[in-house]
């Protein structure tokens, strides 16, 4: 990767840019000094039809030269040359912040009225919930679909199994700051291989899963080091994030061999934060709009 980040790259771009334009700027005088003759280039097709060596017109060569002055003067005022930031100052970054900022402004009257109202009132006013269709389709359905149930490694939005709690607060606290899952990998806490599979064994005997009950057996004292974070019973620990091994919901797949992998390899998530690019308000009414999943039936 740091072959694409150090100097040579800013230097290429440069010399790609400026070789191009005043290589264009050199055939352009070149060609002008070329004398054509009269007669054209002796070609003749059908008899009659004769080819001509005619320059271009004025207007083509006038225009020709307009584009490589603009060109130098749109490189000496925008990005383009390398890493040279051009001296209006333009980013694509600060514009869109601009942008964004505007249009949180005009929208600020519309959210004010949102801003005092109750989760549990936000979730069934049909404006509100419109505008927090929109602010979760736009960027939260790529995780968690448009149905918001989700899929593997992305959280089901519309049950009653929550990692971290399904109260308003916590849906909000978890759409400002964003999450991070981490589950270590535990192959060498448990023990061998053979302790590996019986612990995966006791742990679908936790939520009635089909299981060996003779593993299971031999499972449970090893499950101590994992008790650490999902409990002494497995119902998890919202606290930290960990999971309720006791239900039938499984982020990252269920069965035997799921649970091996998570339990050898270990497992990180991360959820992104977003109060950067959302204010209060529209956090406020995002996360009514979230909550309504599994609290509006």
């Amino acid at each position: 990767m740091s072959d694409f980040t150090n100097n040579f790259w800013p230097i290429f771009i440069t010399t790609i840019s400026l070789v191009g334009i005043f290589g264009c700027a050199f055939l352009l005088w070149k060609t002008s000094k070329i004398k054509i003759p009269v007669a054209g280039s002796g070609h003749v097709w059908d008899e009659d039809l004769h080819e001509l060596n005619n320059p271009l017109p004025r207007w083509w060569v006038g225009m020709f030269i307009i584009t490589i002055v603009f060109s130098l003067f749109y490189l000496a005022a925008y990005p383009g040359l390398g890493s040279f930031a051009g001296k209006l100052g333009w980013t694509a970054t600060k514009q869109y912040e601009q942008e964004v900022a505007v249009a949180n402004k005009a929208l600020e009257p519309m959210y004010a009225k949102f801003a005092v109202m109750k989760t549990e009132d936000l979730a069934k006013n049909p404006e509100a919930r419109a505008i927090g269709e929109r602010l979760f389709m736009n960027n939260c359905a790529q995780c968690h679909g448009s149905d918001a149930k989700g899929s593997r490694g992305f959280p089901n939005l519309t049950d009653s199994d929550w990692l971290h709690g399904g109260s308003p607060a916590k849906i909000e606290e978890t759409i400002v700051g964003g999450r991070i899952g981490m589950m270590p990998p535990m192959a060498a806490a448990v023990g061998s291989p053979e302790d590996v599979k019986n612990v995966a064994n006791y742990v679908l005997s936790l939520s009635g899963s089909i299981y060996d009950s003779g593993r299971a057996g031999l499972g449970k004292e090893k499950f101590a080091s994992c008790a650490a974070c999902h409990g002494a019973e497995g119902k998890g620990n919202p606290d930290m994030g960990s999971a309720n091994l006791t239900d039938k919901i499984w982020l990252h797949g269920a069965g035997e061999a799921a649970i091996i992998k998570r339990i050898n390899e270990g497992k990180v998530n991360q959820m992104p934060a977003w109060s950067e690019k959302f204010t209060p308000a529209q956090i406020h009414v995002l996360a009514a709009y979230v909550w309504g999943f599994s609290n509006n039936k």
